[in-house]
């Protein structure tokens, strides 16, 4: 018996234009941690009901633009309130859907308000006008929305990611429709609609639907001025491409080959090989920003292999519900066999493959999507376990001798997202992390738990393109505009 007990389904409808919408069809989700149990189900819109949401927040756009940043920044936190009494049931519902443990959800659940918290602190930044001045003009710099915004939203830490831009667009001025993920929507949707109930009519929208059916109409349709993506390289290049026609702007927010490089004067005592580990393997290792390559300095390898391997010795999978379980299941059956195809290859060419962790009391690991975390041990930098993203509970530890070495193997990658260095002195810290092309860097961390969420978040390269949070965030919903007067 994978699930502790038997669950209510739960069922959420579209949300256009300040009411709740039904639809003909709907999305079936179904507990990652058996496969077979239906969570509950979620309308499935069609072409034409994603239209509405999108005419629907561009009726709501030029009265919502016209309210003062700090007016914005009232209303979303009155909208705020109801989330508090709502958030264990909301973790249950994102465990029970996404599989992550409880702790993880309720996390998720917290981090969304956190972050919309944050964005309304800046509501006095929004509005900022530079003013150039005679001669030869008298110039005023300012900041206007662009309009109506797409949030398409992941499966992994939907509450947190649609938060690292929600909130950011409707400050600044925009209307927008969120899109949950199509096998994890109900969290999301139950969330984000308490928000929107407390927002005017068409300002905050959701519909959940097939990417094919809903897609196009979120994404081309002219009258959407910007789509802000997270996901998978592949996801944002598809959105890319159509975006292109209609020139709509994007914010891509994508995967990650995070490399860790640990020196040889690191700190690898209890504590800091616990935010290693918790760095690498929370969420089943799921996680954009999460470590997937460790290179750590010959001398300090065995210690490196043998402080992962005794917190990972610990490991007990099940369903997330069960309070005894530290890690669920992976979230899809396509992503479990993806990750168990790496660790084949790795271990056809010869790498040592070190798998940990046991069943919860109850739990059968052949239903469900489980996987036994594990480390892949001085692999060929040539593998696919290396060089692409695992997404899944498992990290290849690579030695090193020299560090030009090691920050050259950690950039030699497709991605830019996140790195982290490891280190005694700050000044070896700010000299590799400036040699590193991610878009942050962790100095002795790594992972979401440490991410300061006041800094601008995004990618290089493979990575993404555009930035999320902070003043920066908010700027990536705006235009620039310029007013000259005569001197």
């Amino acid at each position: 018996m994978t699930s502790p007990r038997p669950l209510p389904e739960i069922t959420t409808e579209l949300f256009i234009d300040g009411e709740t919408r039904g639809a003909d069809d709907a999305l079936r989700v179904i507990d990652p941690a058996d496969g077979v149990s239906v969570v509950g189900y979620a309308a499935a819109a069609d072409a034409k009901q994603a239209t509405a949401a999108v005419a629907a927040a561009q009726r709501a756009f030029p009265d919502w633009a016209a309210c003062s940043a700090r007016a914005r920044a009232a209303m979303l936190l009155a909208a705020l309130k109801p989330l508090e009494a709502d958030r264990e049931a909301t973790a249950q519902v994102l465990t029970r859907e996404n599989g992550k443990i409880l702790m993880e959800s309720v996390i998720d659940s917290i981090v969304f308000e956190h972050r919309f918290r944050l964005a309304i602190d800046l509501a006095d930044q929004v509005e900022q006008v530079t003013t150039l001045a005679a001669p030869p003009y008298r110039t005023e710099v300012s900041y206007l929305p662009l309009g109506v915004v797409t949030i398409i939203v992941p499966f992994n830490w939907p509450l947190a990611i649609a938060a690292a831009s929600l909130p950011q667009a409707l400050l600044a001025g925009n209307t927008v429709i969120v899109k949950p993920p199509p096998t994890a929507p109900l969290a999301l949707v139950r969330t984000v609609e308490q928000v929107a109930q407390a927002l005017p009519p068409g300002v905050l929208n959701v519909v959940t639907g097939a990417d094919a059916e809903i897609g196009p109409a979120l994404i081309q349709d002219e009258r959407v001025r910007k789509v802000c993506f997270t996901g998978s390289p592949a996801g944002g290049r598809r959105i890319l491409a159509m975006a292109a026609g209609s020139l709509t702007r994007v914010t891509l927010e994508l995967g990650g080959n995070d490399p860790a490089i640990i020196l040889d004067d690191a700190d690898l005592g209890p504590e800091a090989m616990r935010r290693l580990f918790t760095g690498t393997f929370d969420s089943t290792g799921q996680i954009c920003m999460a470590v997937k390559r460790v290179y750590v300095h010959r001398s300090r390898y065995e210690e490196v292999v043998e402080g992962l391997s005794g917190l990972l010795a610990d490991t007990r999978l099940g369903h997330g519900l069960d309070q005894n379980v530290t890690m669920g299941p992976l979230h899809s059956p396509r992503q479990l066999a993806y990750v168990r195809e790496l660790l084949d290859q790795a271990r056809e060419a010869g790498a040592e493959v070190r798998e940990y962790g046991e069943a919860a009391e109850g739990t059968d690991l052949s239903r469900g999507n489980f996987l036994r975390p594990s480390l892949v041990l001085d692999p060929a930098d040539d593998l696919r376990v290396v060089t692409e993203e695992q997404f899944g509970p498992t990290v290849p530890i690579l030695p090193f001798d020299d560090v030009d070495d090691a920050v050259a193997r950690a950039n030699d990658t497709w991605s830019g997202l996140c790195s982290s260095v490891w280190t005694g002195s700050e000044d070896r810290a700010a000299e590799i992390a400036a040699r590193l092309r991610t878009g942050y860097t962790f100095v002795n961390t790594h992972g979401a738990a440490h991410l300061d969420e006041r800094a601008p978040f995004g990618g290089f390269n493979g990575s993404g393109m555009g930035r999320e949070m902070g003043i920066e965030g908010i700027r990536d919903f705006m235009d620039t505009h310029s007013v000259g007067f005569p001197a």
